[in-house]
């Protein structure tokens, strides 16, 4: 009988994959809107490929010449995210969108039933994506 590792490989991030309809549109939002950064495009002139980033996350979007590979999430109720993401205070993240002309899918709501605080936010290209902290964290003004 082998003997087990006392630790396990650790998962560090995680970078949602976007088929997009014109990649300088959704990353200049990413950058002018959502606060990411990148260091260039990729793919020529024009540019196919892009990663926005923000503190530890990173967001895929890659051009495509077919517009029905373009499939965001959409529940039975007709919305879902396309990646949900935890945060320090969803309220201070949610001003700093919206002053900046974010899309809002919905405004900060707290989801008891889960436990987070969280609102969510639409791309150009109609990803959803919520931001969320726990309500156990007492971020309710933040």
């Amino acid at each position: 009988m082998s003997e087990q590792p006392t630790t396990r490989p650790k998962l560090k991030a995680i970078a949602p994959f976007f088929f997009v309809s014109d990649v300088t549109r959704p990353a200049g939002y990413y950058r002018d809107v959502l606060g990411f950064g990148f260091d260039r495009l990729w793919g020529g002139d024009p540019p196919c490929f892009g990663m926005p980033r923000r503190d530890g996350l990173t967001v895929m979007l890659s051009e495509v010449a077919d517009k029905t590979l373009i499939r965001p999430n959409r529940g039975d109720d007709g919305e879902s995210w396309d990646a949900y993401v935890r945060v320090d205070d969803a309220d201070a993240l949610f001003a700093e969108f919206t002053t900046r002309g974010a899309i809002v899918a919905y405004p900060p709501v707290d989801r008891d039933y889960y436990g987070n605080r969280e609102f969510a936010v639409r791309d150009p290209d109609g990803f959803v994506i919520a931001f969320a902290h726990s309500i156990a964290s007492g971020r309710r003004d933040a």
